[in-house]
């Protein structure tokens, strides 16, 4: 009930901010299974794009530790389905429970497998956890304002989603297996991306900062 809400409060929040946004290939999210859907990170809203254009699917989500000392800010995320992640030493939680929620709960994933907005080095979290849940890995891109003054702006928001795959063809997750299922993701985002608008260019907040 409380994620459905919050869920419901951040797509007012946002339209109201930034006005519709456009939801590609909703068609292709799987209805009946979990699976773990990944994006590249471009914007601290993001996520909240994501969760809404895949609703009426629940999500769990990985955020850093330090969010959850706030009181009132760790009680929004604990009940929005969010745990802590300590970046710095991620532990065995860190897999243990996706894994756990994605076979035992109705609940899927999102994560990034970039683990930051300014990184295009993919981890091997997606592939450990998709692996160990023998579930499927949906790729999605967000193209959109990444400032909180493009984003008021009300440039256009677009999120498309991918053709979900599995990666049970791997069979082991060494070197070479992470890396076929990394070339897969990244193939997969370079796709959509090219799809959506070829002519999207995603420019760190950081160095559009320094540009304006």
């Amino acid at each position: 009930m409380f994620y459905r809400f919050i869920r419901g409060l951040c797509k007012g929040i946002l339209w109201l901010i930034n006005g519709r946004p456009q939801f590609i290939g909703r068609e292709l999210l799987p209805t009946d299974e979990n699976y773990i859907l990944v994006a590249p990170h471009r914007t601290f809203w993001d996520p909240m794009y994501l969760a809404i254009g895949a609703s009426p699917k629940q999500f769990s989500f990985m955020a850093k530790e330090e969010l959850f000392k706030n009181p009132i800010l760790r009680f929004i995320l604990v009940h929005a389905h969010a745990f802590p992640v300590d970046r710095a030493k991620p532990g065995p939680s860190v897999i243990k429970r996706p894994v756990r929620e994605l076979k035992n709960s109705d609940l899927s994933l999102i994560m990034f497998p970039s683990g930051t907005r300014h990184s295009d080095d993919l981890k091997g979290g997606v592939a450990l956890i998709a692996k160990m849940a023998k579930v499927k890995i949906v790729p999605s891109v967000y193209q959109g304002p990444v400032t909180l003054g493009g984003l008021f702006k009300r440039q256009k928001v677009k999120v498309h989603f991918g053709e979900p795959f599995d990666i049970s063809d791997v069979k082991k997750l060494d070197a070479d297996g992470l890396k076929i299922i990394e070339e897969r993701m990244n193939a997969s985002f370079n796709y959509l991306d090219a799809l959506t608008d070829p002519n999207f260019k995603y420019i760190p907040e950081k160095t559009s900062e320094k540009e304006g």
